[in-house]
């Protein structure tokens, strides 16, 4: 792992995809007959989708929740809701879309649900914990810098692969404001990126 202190912009995305357990972009094409084959039952049409895109929903439940622990449940249940959710499924070509869309749903209620249950600076000592790196420590002050959704953006085009029309699908936004608000958070990190180095110095 590179020192901190050698941290600069264009290093950015580098530790962006260590931060989130070294993931790669999803393994592509994701065939939608898969799903079509498990709303009937078909385990192994599920196992395949599994192997193409947990480590990427891990990594994106990850980023959301904080808590290696609730991203583990959190993968589990996007599978479970995946098989019983998938006879209604209909295929427009964006399956992977439809799976982050889980993904999101089911982290932003796990973490609802964590924020209820533990005090505010528990919460705040968790979304350090997943860190276990200087660099990932950084990258996370980095990352929490940016808003809730521009961090969110950021990571499915980033680290998960998603396309634009795909996030705008998953954040349920124009795919204009999208594609500015990913140009925003990447440059805005890379501003902040540049502004430790030189504090660092």
């Amino acid at each position: 792992m590179r020192n901190v202190n050698r941290v600069k912009g264009g290093e950015t995305m580098w530790l962006l995809f260590q931060m989130v357990g070294e993931t790669t972009p999803v393994k592509r094409p994701i065939d939608e007959e898969w799903i079509s084959r498990i709303a009937a039952g078909d385990m192994d049409a599920l196992h395949r989708l599994y192997d193409a895109v947990s480590e990427n929903v891990y990594g994106f439940a990850l980023s959301l929740v904080r808590d290696s622990h609730d991203a583990e449940d959190v993968l589990q249940d996007t599978f479970l809701r995946i098989y019983h959710s998938a006879a209604g499924y209909r295929p427009q070509g964006k399956p992977l879309a439809w799976i982050f869309t889980i993904v999101r749903c089911i982290a932003l209620d796990k973490r609802r649900e964590q924020t209820r249950t533990l005090p505010v600076e528990e919460v705040a000592a968790d979304a350090i914990d997943v860190a276990d790196t200087d660099g990932r420590l950084l990258l996370h002050a980095l990352l929490n810098r940016l808003s809730e959704e521009d961090r969110q953006i950021l990571i499915l085009h980033a680290v998960v692969g998603l396309k634009h029309r795909e996030i705008a699908v998953v954040m349920e936004m124009p795919l204009g404001t999208v594609l500015s608000r990913y140009r925003r958070a990447l440059n805005r990190l890379k501003t902040i990126a540049k502004e430790e180095e030189l504090h660092d110095q």
